[in-house]
């Protein structure tokens, strides 16, 4: 069994993020696989030192809007298949998920929708998330071992979150979006952090005009989530809440497989 590192990040513009130090982060960090997401970024536009970064391959989705959404994996392992979605072409133009088989492993790079603008965007988040549940299924059903990660863009109960009845009624916090998270750990997906951590006040992101973060006064809306037939090659799992760089910091897994 090989044991693997996997980082996530919602780095708030993959240029922004170059110029604030990642990349000697991310050596530092010697990770074996990196998923990020909301790069902003065409292909073209990704900084250099990060798309020919040594002893990686690197892949990126981007959004049909310039400058919007986006989400790229740096991997040490070449992936057996690469999809840029998941079929539904109303979702996969918004540069939102990667998907890297690679053969003991499926891995989930997703920039899940923000629901907060209007109404409409909101029901457009709530179709994406089923829809990507109905996938996630069907492969599940086939017995594979599925790895799921990114910004879910929901904090799952009052303990990730550190305003709760405040935010009640703002998206990223309603029942449905909650409910949905509900269904995905009852349809056998694991919230590898809660594995290992039962306390509240462990937050990925902060909102920036309110210095939110010097007060820890955040959310948790990054997650990983494996399917049950991968709890017992979970070794840890993490939260970086100390790496600067965007208004979400990374998280990551151990895993041997």
């Amino acid at each position: 069994m090989n044991k693997l590192k996997i980082l996530s990040w919602n780095v708030n513009g993959i240029r922004a993020v170059c110029k604030k130090g990642f990349v000697d982060w991310f050596i530092k960090e010697n990770a074996d696989i990196m998923c990020l997401q909301e790069t902003k970024a065409h292909v073209a536009q990704v900084p250099i030192d990060i798309s020919d970064m040594k002893g990686y391959r690197t892949y990126f989705s981007s959004a049909e809007r310039k400058g919007y959404s986006g989400v790229g994996v740096l991997t040490r392992h070449e992936p057996l298949d690469i999809k840029k979605g998941f079929g539904r072409a109303e979702f996969d133009n918004e540069g939102r998920t990667l998907i890297m088989d690679y053969g003991k492993f499926i891995l989930f790079s997703m920039y899940f929708p923000n629901g907060g603008m209007s109404e409409a965007r909101l029901k457009y988040k709530m179709d994406f998330y089923n829809a990507f549940l109905e996938f996630i299924n069907n492969l599940k059903e086939q017995g594979k071992k599925l790895i799921i990660c990114g910004d879910i863009n929901t904090a799952h109960t009052e303990i990730d979150i550190a305003r709760p009845k405040e935010n009640e009624k703002v998206s990223g916090f309603l029942k449905e979006e909650r409910a949905w998270i509900d269904k995905l750990i009852a349809h056998g997906f694991i919230d590898t952090f809660r594995v290992f951590y039962h306390k509240g006040g462990n937050y990925t992101w902060w909102d920036y005009k309110s210095r939110a973060r010097q007060r820890n006064i955040g959310w948790r809306l990054d997650y990983f989530f494996i399917s049950e037939n991968l709890q017992k090659h979970l070794k840890s799992a993490f939260i970086m809440s100390d790496v600067y760089g965007s208004d979400h910091c990374p998280l990551g897994i151990d895993i041997e497989i």
